[in-house]
């Protein structure tokens, strides 16, 4: 069985597998075959997949002769038409937000799996690759917080007299939150944080940070740890809490998504001209909605002051380490389906199915089927 690994498009860095995790797919007695530079901006370059057993190919052999295709970003159309037609397709195909590409492999007869999809289950957390990559989001948005913002972090006793520290304002706190808030944390912020779901608030505490409390959130335990849409009562009162604190704060960091929806707006443009000047917001849904009114996708906006970065792929920022833990989450699953160096799709294990787009045409993912009844 053939294995392809293709080079990511436009600004994506990050690669599918670095040569240290082929290596373990090659010991699984598969053949791998890599694009050629494909993680030369993760710092792998083609000798070192060379070292680790893989082959060198172009992209248009690998589309064409692969049985298995590992990548990140979806792939067009027109290159899926390339491949063989009981070739899988591995991605993080963002099939609950992409409607028109899921219904193309759908109609063509394809299998594919879309990592996002993996379950929010215990068993599946080692392949979870939403998680990994907020875990980067999280720490790399406070980095840029601080090289925005106009005065230190930390509180510094010096002879001209003492900095107070940062005060930091965290919205949200799943996987990204959290790191945010151990990051900010440990460049000496003071650091508060707010999240509707209660059960975070043990985790926000146990991180040195304060909760911020607003009562009478909704919560649903089938929500797979995420937020659920809130009552227009909760939501005034969750915004209004959101004003007092954004007022004291130097940096925002918003987090909060609701999968399948837009995200949901936390601070409202009243907030952001009444913050002081020199303060910064890192709006990491904005690719999705936003969670500030005047957030703009991949863009720096300046309201009076205040700079507003929205900010979508934050790990391709951090290509090496990312690429590894993408790396790690993919071997994980594919010990689930690969048997003796062969294909071997188990549908009766939830992961599998959960994860599964579509098989040989038919959705296969509980989440996939909704859409398709809906």
């Amino acid at each position: 069985m053939i294995i392809g690994i293709l080079k990511e498009p436009g600004d994506e860095s990050r690669v599918a597998l670095l040569p240290e995790a082929v290596k373990t797919l090659i010991s699984w007695k598969v053949t791998v075959w890599v694009e050629k530079d494909a993680g030369s901006r993760a710092f792998a370059d083609d000798e070192l997949y060379i070292e680790s057993g893989a082959k060198i190919h172009n992209r248009e052999e690998i589309l064409q002769q692969a049985d298995m295709i590992l990548g990140i970003q979806p792939l067009e159309e027109k290159e899926i038409s390339k491949m063989k037609s009981d070739a899988v397709l591995f991605g993080q195909l963002n099939a609950l937000y992409n409607p028109s590409l899921t219904q193309y492999l759908i109609n063509n007869n394809r299998t594919a799996f879309s990592m996002e999809l993996v379950p929010r289950t215990t068993r599946a957390q080692a392949m979870d690759v939403l998680s990994s990559m907020a875990t980067v989001s999280g720490y790399k948005a406070v980095l840029m917080a601080a090289d925005l913002l106009p005065r230190f972090f930390p509180m510094f006793m010096t002879a001209a007299g003492s900095i107070t520290p940062a005060r930091v304002l965290i919205l949200g706190a799943g996987v990204a939150g959290l790191q945010a808030i151990a990051t900010a944390k440990r460049l000496g912020a003071t650091v508060f944080a707010f999240d509707v779901r209660q059960a975070a608030k043990e985790e926000v505490l146990s991180l040195g940070a304060k909760f911020v409390d607003v009562e009478g959130a909704k919560e649903d335990k089938g929500a797979g740890g995420y937020a659920v849409e809130q009552t227009e009562e909760y939501l005034q009162k969750q915004k209004d809490t959101i004003h007092e604190h954004a007022m004291k704060a130097d940096v925002i960091i918003t987090t909060a998504q609701i999968p399948g929806r837009k995200a949901p707006l936390l601070v409202e443009e009243r907030t952001v001209r009444a913050m002081k000047p020199g303060s910064v917001i890192i709006d990491l849904a904005a690719s999705s909605g936003g969670n500030c009114a005047l957030s703009q996708p991949e863009s720096t906006v300046d309201i009076n002051g205040v700079r507003i970065v929205g900010v979508g792929n934050l790990a391709a920022k951090m290509p090496q380490d990312a690429s590894k833990m993408y790396g790690k989450n993919y071997l994980n699953f594919l010990k689930l389906i690969i048997k003796d160096g062969e294909i071997h799709l188990n549908f009766e294990d939830d992961i599998v199915t959960g994860t599964c787009v579509c098989h040989k045409g038919k959705p296969v993912s509980p989440r996939i089927i909704q859409i398709q009844n809906n």
